[in-house]
């Protein structure tokens, strides 16, 4: 059985690279459009396409670069879909919601915000040459009118404000792609904007597609899985359909598209994590098979073996360790029962090996840190960085941090608690925690909005610290975690009434140490770090041995040690 399984393996794996794609060509037929068509390289002459989808970007250029694995950023997938290019034609799409981190933007993130949106739309433009966007609530920072370029949403309601881009038809290296966007009815319910029935309106838009020649036809559809499923069961002649709302977690991201009759739906990760790309091979005027499928499950479980090994070596030495955290360790058991049962899921498909008709492979690509950059995308964010930094601290001049309500406290910053803890402030100078300012400016991001918050104290609260008015409360110190010292530092020796919360709940931590920024974070793994002689001592003692927060940083960024590619700064 193994010995069948590898020869078709091969004989797929040779099916594949006997046609490689090369250099692209995407322009308009619809005459619709009020967009720019982006400039493309000429093709060369060959039947074949690749096309690269992204969705939810939601304002991001570039990872923070604080967890273990950093994905996303618009310089390595330019440069991925640069050199694409260089071998065959590429076609580049988006699913919408790409401009702003927020859906509805604050007075103080506003102008970081518009220029990020403008850097984004740029590089789309100029540099990855996407060639339609859908539409989504993370496009509307400055309101409906302000939403560019023009948008896919062929079942937006009238009347909304959004220029619109209809149904068209990309020549994509001699293809003739057939694009249009759909919205689920309540994706821009916040804007009070609704949307009509969307299986109405995709039937409509693929007749009108199909009877202008459209050889293959793409939805960029703004809904969950479960909607996109039903548009699949219900509209007929939808090739491939991109879901665009609610992406999952990069580990979490299908390596096989669903199927739904001869529709097939994929899903990529958002903020750039991980982007498909779809190779298709077209030979007749029929549906579409997915070449790889089943070669791609056993390789996905033949991954996941591996990692549920690793898993279970880890979960047998943290069980052995003195003072094991037992809710840690229950954790990762349930997480080698779920990664067995992929396992289990995974094979239970046959391996059949690919027949004459129309096929397309689907990889999704991690957009991680070994990947090279393009110099002038580095650049261009270099720029923002220096221009939205200098936009925030004007704005924040002469904004002192709000007031402290009469008989509440304010911060006093660390130099105040070292007076009388200097062991505990000793200490702190050996952790991560006072290195966090340090972090920032080595990145020149210690005027970002996206990141400040977490890298001083008290940040935007009431005595605390802001962009402009932090000197003081640089680094995570005391105060973050045990609350406003002013009380306590002007009370008579023996107040009780002023004195500081001795042991912070997992909730204060948890406001940065989220899956985004702090991938590997376990409460009493992380407090190991932070207490010891002169901090928490004897609390450290009841902790035990077992993981810390260093090990785990450590463990994880093994795993996933790559070096940083070439033109990159980080």
């Amino acid at each position: 059985m193994h010995g069948m399984r590898h020869v078709a393996q091969q004989a797929i794996a040779v099916f594949v690279s006997a046609s490689l794609w090369g250099a692209c060509s995407s322009s308009s037929t619809s005459g619709t459009s009020s967009k720019p068509t982006p400039t493309q390289p000429t093709p060369k002459a060959s039947p074949d396409l690749t096309i690269f989808l992204t969705a939810e970007m939601k304002g991001s250029t570039e990872p923070c670069g604080c967890t273990s694995d950093p994905l996303g950023d618009l310089a390595r997938t330019s440069e991925l879909i640069k050199r694409a290019r260089a071998a065959g034609p590429v076609l580049v799409l988006d699913g919408g919601s790409t401009l702003y981190t927020q859906v509805h933007l604050t007075d103080n993130t506003r102008a970081q915000e518009v220029l990020k949106s403008q850097l984004i739309e740029t590089a789309f433009r100029d540099d990855l040459l996407v060639s339609a966007m859908g539409l989504g609530p993370y496009d509307f920072g400055q309101g409906a009118d302000k939403v560019s370029p023009p948008r896919h949403a062929v079942n937006l309601a009238e009347g909304s404000g959004v220029a619109l881009q209809a149904p068209e038809i990309i020549d994509a290296g001699g293809m003739k792609v057939g694009v249009f966007g759909v919205l689920s009815p309540d994706a821009l319910s916040s804007f009070n904007i609704s949307a009509t029935d969307p299986a109405e309106a995709a039937t409509k838009a693929i007749t009108d597609l199909k009877a202008r020649g459209a050889q293959v036809t793409i939805a960029l559809a703004h809904m969950g899985k479960d909607e996109a499923r039903d548009l699949a069961k219900t509209v007929e002649g939808m090739d491939f359909v991109l879901i665009s709302q609610n992406l999952p977690k990069p580990n979490r991201v299908r390596s096989e598209p669903m199927r739904v009759r001869d529709t097939w739906l994929f899903m990529p990760a958002n903020r750039g994590q991980v982007i498909s790309r779809l190779r298709l091979n077209r030979r007749t005027n029929g549906a579409f098979a997915d070449a790889l499928g089943e070669v791609r499950a056993a390789e996905d479980a033949e991954r996941l073996v591996v990692e549920l090994s690793d898993l279970k070596a880890s979960i047998e030495k943290w069980s052995n360790e003195p003072g094991a955290d037992a809710a840690f360790i229950a954790k990762k058991r349930a997480e080698a029962v779920t990664t067995a049962q992929e396992i289990a899921e995974l094979r239970k498909s046959p391996l059949r090996p690919p027949s004459d008709g129309n096929y397309f492979t689907l990889a999704q690509l991690k957009i991680h840190k070994g990947l090279d950059c393009q110099t002038n995308l580095v650049e261009a964010k270099r720029a923002y960085d220096r221009e939205s930094g200098l936009a925030n601290v004007k704005a924040a001049v002469g904004k002192k941090p709000v007031a402290v309500p009469k008989g509440e406290a304010s911060y006093v910053g660390s130099e105040i608690c070292e007076m009388c803890h200097e062991e505990a402030f000793e200490f702190w100078q050996g952790t991560m925690h006072a290195k966090a300012w340090e972090t920032l400016e080595g990145l020149g991001k210690e005027f970002d909005f996206d990141c400040i918050g977490c890298h001083v104290t008290g940040f935007e609260k009431p005595g605390g610290s802001n962009i402009a008015f932090n000197d003081t409360l640089r680094d995570v110190q005391c105060e973050q975690c045990h609350g406003p010292g002013s009380a306590h530092s002007d009370s008579k020796k023996g107040d009780k009434r002023a004195m500081m919360a001795r042991s912070p709940e997992a909730s204060v931590c948890a406001q940065c140490h989220t899956k985004k920024h702090s991938d590997t974070f376990e409460y009493k793994a992380y407090l190991r770090d932070i207490t010891g002689p002169g901090h928490g001592a004897d609390f450290r003692t009841e902790l035990g041995e077992g993981a810390t927060g260093e090990s785990l940083r450590a463990e994880a960024r093994e795993k996933a040690s790559v070096s940083i590619g070439q033109n990159c700064p980080k």
